[in-house]
């Protein structure tokens, strides 16, 4: 897969920051839902320099109202939890995640799946706000921007690599 077709795209709006992304994926939606909706998954998907962890005991199977603690690594030295809360799960469409505590001020994540003849288009969503008013401007330009992009750019590849391997397993 050519990885220029996947570009994330970035906007902001009076402070309300906006990226999304969009990405082919080689499997029916039912794998991919299988796969993106067990909150187990996601360490997988995440650069091994942000030291993710999932504190929590989650199910495989995610549900309206779960709500799941992480361990982050934002910077050298400074490790945060994460709590997410699950939210409007439309089975084999899409679920969103909100943060409930945690480095953002907002967080809002939806997670959108489509059948294609292809196999399945998925849509990554984000809107976010930034604390630290009169500084949150220049940390969304000079690292902000720059780390989600390195996070989401590793999990586009993670994605294609593992749905490949199912695939090639599979034949």
């Amino acid at each position: 897969m050519d990885l220029n077709e996947n570009k994330i795209q970035f906007s902001d709006h009076a402070g309300l920051y906006h990226f999304k992304m969009e990405q082919m994926l080689d499997t029916p939606i039912d794998e991919a839902w299988s796969f993106f909706s067990n909150p187990s998954n996601l360490k997988e998907l995440t650069p091994g320099d942000i030291e993710f962890n999932v504190l929590s005991n989650p199910s495989s199977t995610m549900y309206e109202g779960q709500i799941i603690v992480y361990k982050i690594k934002l910077l050298p030295l400074i490790n945060l939890n994460w709590v997410t809360e699950i939210k409007n799960v439309s089975e084999l469409r899409s679920f969103v995640d909100e943060q409930r505590y945690g480095p953002y001020k907002l967080w809002h994540h939806r997670h959108s799946f489509e059948a294609t003849s292809n196999g399945t288009k998925m849509i990554d969503e984000v809107y976010f706000k930034i604390p630290l008013w009169g500084v949150n401007k220049l940390l969304y330009r000079f690292f902000i921007k720059k780390k989600l992009n390195e996070i989401f750019t590793y999990r586009r590849v993670r994605i294609d690599s593992i749905f490949n391997e199912l695939n090639i397993q599979n034949t």
